[in-house]
């Protein structure tokens, strides 16, 4: 792995663990194995290489929630499969917890593409509800930008939940509860 590859994947390791206040260029240094002008050699700085590590980190989430969103099924069966996918529920999502990192939400350029990933997450959620109602799936009622809304809440709060407890049972109790309301009923 290149030097600028083990300084990015360092700084999103430790973006997950510390925050952005807690990921020192120290600290990022010391994890990447690279020697101390390296940061400085191919990033302007720490603000830049976070801001490659949100990028990668995001790049990575969306590409793995389109797999599934966009994989065989129907409708309720592909968000069904993006709702229990393999997730590390007790660590938290790498990309939400950056939204509660007071120095990413106050940087319009870190903020961008966390942002930008939860939006295009959610579009591809409200178009499957479209897709489902149009298919007779789903209640016409329902309304694809809400219920998407309502599926980004609930994994984004099971992970809280889940944390919090010390146990993934309350975003598997949360996933649940979501999937029987929207369970396609038998006519």
């Amino acid at each position: 792995m290149s030097t600028p590859d083990r300084l990015i994947e360092s700084t999103r390791e430790l973006l997950w663990e510390r925050g952005y206040v807690g990921t020192s260029p120290k600290a990022i240094l010391e994890r990447a194995g690279a020697g101390q002008g390296s940061m400085y050699h191919h990033f302007k700085g720490k603000p830049d290489l976070a801001l490659a590590a949100i990028r990668r980190t995001a790049e990575e989430l969306l590409a793995a929630a389109e797999g599934v969103l966009d994989g065989p099924g129907t409708p309720y069966e592909r968000i069904e499969a993006y709702l229990r996918r393999e997730r590390d529920v007790l660590r938290g999502c790498p990309i939400g917890r950056l939204t509660m990192d007071p120095d990413v939400i106050a940087s319009d350029e870190l903020r961008a593409p966390v942002d930008e990933t939860l939006d295009r997450i959610r579009e591809r959620i409200a178009g499957i509800v479209e897709e489902g109602k149009e298919q007779g799936q789903f209640a016409t009622w329902l309304d694809g930008e809400e219920i998407a809304a309502t599926v980004l809440a609930t994994v984004q709060g099971g992970y809280v939940l889940a944390r919090a407890s010390g146990s993934p049972a309350a975003f598997d109790t949360g996933v649940r509860g979501l999937l029987s309301l929207l369970a396609p009923r038998a006519s």
